[in-house]
């Protein structure tokens, strides 16, 4: 029987079958040692091969080759990597200019990942109803968004409690499978149940002493939505470490980078203090942002980020 995964606690997994029955597996032991390097050898989104038990559950024992998956360092001491998620067709990530703010480190290291793993994302900046008769909030949020319009990513200014563009990201959903990320506190269920209400996810206050969101979603978890398709709503990322990855690697990962790489003077060149370096001299004119490279100098120099 084949299915695919929609919800995982990290032993026990929910299977979204080809009947349209969910059916609740375990796995098989040796998926713990088959040199699998992640917290979780199985993640949402995973298409399975299961075998039915006698009590009505199921077992997992094969899983399908992945067209792709955005992984995160595990928040365990083990600092291995975990699966966000496996087979998306793209990616929004939910960033607020306020309660909380997100950073631009934050958002560089998702979208590099993303990049990585080659999944189209969206930024989708909520909350704006709260900035709407401030002028200068909106054209902070203007002068962010062209940051990243102009080096070819989508940008959509949306309020969840206001339903402003909730049909512009209905029809981006529409029959594909998304996941929603961010960090905790920006309001990614709040925006997954404006979409589709009969969903009713859990969503959580803002803690006033530090601006950050409480966790609400605990685990990752994989929703049909009522006009096609599926959301992966995802708990609250404090960090996105980033695993698999060469230094050299890097700037190939950064579009605006990507399209200069063979302007620099040297094959090798990692943009950093190198002569007649394509990247630097597109910094000092202004024509790539200083923000999003110091983002770059802070993955290089292997800071962590918050």
């Amino acid at each position: 029987m084949k299915g695919k995964v929609i919800k995982s606690t990290g032993s026990w997994y929910s299977v979204l079958v080809e009947s349209g029955k969910i059916v609740e597996c375990g796995i098989k032991g040796k998926f713990r040692i088959a040199g699998i390097k992640t917290t979780n050898p199985i993640a949402v989104g995973d298409n399975v091969e299961l075998e039915m038990e006698a009590d009505g559950r199921g077992v997992i024992h094969k899983v399908d080759e992945r067209k792709n998956y955005i992984i995160r360092k595990s928040i365990n001491l083990s600092k291995q990597s975990h699966i966000i998620a496996a087979n998306v067709d793209q990616a929004f990530l939910i960033v607020t200019l306020a309660f909380p703010r997100t950073s631009a480190g934050f958002i560089d290291r998702f979208l590099l990942t993303a990049e990585a793993y080659h999944i189209p994302t969206s930024i989708i900046f909520n909350k704006v109803d709260l900035f709407e008769d401030d002028v200068k909030a909106m054209t902070e949020l203007d002068a962010f968004i062209s940051i990243y319009e102009k080096i070819g990513y989508k940008c959509y200014k949306v309020s969840a409690t206001k339903n402003k563009a909730i049909d512009v990201l209905k029809e981006l959903t529409k029959d594909k499978i998304t996941l929603v990320s961010g960090h905790s506190g920006v309001g990614k269920s709040t925006l997954v149940n404006a979409m589709d209400s009969r969903l009713d996810l859990r969503t959580g206050e803002i803690s006033d002493m530090h601006s950050k969101g409480k966790h609400t979603t605990t685990f990752a978890e994989m929703h049909p939505l009522a006009y096609g398709g599926f959301i992966i709503d995802t708990p609250g990322i404090k960090e996105l470490g980033l695993v698999d990855m060469e230094k050299e690697e890097i700037s190939g990962y950064f579009p605006e980078m990507r399209a200069l790489k063979n302007q620099c003077k040297f094959n090798n060149c990692i943009h950093i203090n190198e002569p007649k370096c394509a990247v630097i001299e597109a910094v000092e004119k202004g024509e790539i942002a200083q923000s999003r490279y110091n983002s770059y100098i802070g993955i290089m120099n292997g800071e962590e980020l918050n």
